[in-house]
């Protein structure tokens, strides 16, 4: 019987209910199956600020506990897409408040490997990878994999 210690880092994947995080999400667990390695979904958000940090502690309980709950369904929705072509895949989420980019980031730090997927809607770089993706490739301390799409190629 192997330890906590001994047990294999997640593959952690960025989703946001888009469908490039969908693909991402589903290359993840194709991984997972391949390699013996968890799948760790991860839902980041905050909200909006004009200062680049995301603000904490600025809204009632209530809208927090909202948004939040929004958020769990949007990634159990993202899960149970690509959960339902691969039963008895190991997979966990988890929603987290902050800047997807740290958040990420930070995740990497304890990642067998880090998926994203690509939006590409802001700027002429973002046209080859998106904002969150293009920051993952150059500061995650794990491999990366962005996936593309078909609709995006």
């Amino acid at each position: 019987m192997a330890s906590e210690g001994d047990a294999r880092p997640p593959a952690v994947v960025g989703v946001d209910g888009s469908e490039g995080s969908v693909a991402a999400l589903r290359w993840a667990v194709r991984y997972g199956a391949a390699t013996g390695t968890p799948v760790r979904a991860v839902l980041a958000w905050h909200y909006p600020t004009a200062a680049a940090l995301p603000p904490v502690g600025h809204a009632p309980e209530a809208v927090n506990k909202e948004v939040e709950d929004h958020e769990a369904a949007i990634l159990r929705e993202a899960i149970a897409k690509v959960a339902a072509d691969a039963p008895g895949a190991d997979i966990h989420g988890e929603v987290r408040y902050g800047h997807p980019v740290e958040v990420l980031i930070e995740e990497s730090g304890h990642a067998d490997v880090l998926v994203v997927g690509r939006r590409g809607h802001e700027g002429f770089l973002a046209k080859h990878l998106g904002s969150v993706s293009l920051h993952c490739v150059n500061a995650a301390q794990c491999p990366v994999v962005v996936v593309h799409t078909h609709a995006e190629s």
